[in-house]
């Protein structure tokens, strides 16, 4: 499990290129207060960069007008907020009681025998990285699997395989 409690800073100031620049202030506009934009700016900086790191966050605040405390609760909240630099397929899977029951461990074991990832870590190549999230909301079709932002129900070894194929 990755530790989400810390930021990783990479000694390099962070600011939006072009394209990101003029989403966020189109972006501002319309929400009701600087403020509201913590979550899409996030979201901004993972997009141009993979992950947030620490120096995104003061940045954040700074563009906002904000302290860089409230952009850290919200990065540090919600696990969509990649906090540490990640694989080019970020494989998320649910670790809650309804995947785990329906085979969630057998996805984590292949993963660690056959691409040599455990949770928290990437492959040598930079291929995959894998994380435990909590609940990815698709209990009835358990076990869950979040490749790049998309979702996988019904997921088992063979499935998995298949769309690993695909990514290589």
């Amino acid at each position: 499990m990755s530790d989400r409690s810390h930021l990783i800073f990479t000694g390099k100031p962070f600011q939006f290129d072009a394209e990101r620049d003029a989403e966020f202030e189109y972006l501002v506009k319309r929400y009701p207060s600087r403020e509201s934009m913590i979550l899409p700016a996030l979201w901004l900086t993972q997009e141009q960069e993979g992950w947030v790191p620490g120096e995104a966050i003061a940045y954040i605040a700074d563009r906002i007008g904000t302290f860089a405390s409230q952009v850290y609760e919200a990065a540090t909240f919600y696990t969509m907020y990649n906090l540490h630099p990640v694989g080019r397929n970020h494989i998320c899977i649910c670790r809650t009681l309804s995947c785990w029951l329906r085979g969630k461990q057998e996805i984590v074991d292949y993963l660690a025998n056959e691409i040599g990832i455990r949770p928290g870590e990437i492959s040598e190549d930079g291929q995959f990285s894998l994380e435990e999230v909590e609940c990815l909301g698709h209990c009835g079709t358990a076990p869950v699997v979040q490749i790049n932002g998309e979702f996988h129900e019904n997921m088992d070894v063979e499935k998995l395989k298949q769309l690993l194929s695909g990514l290589r």
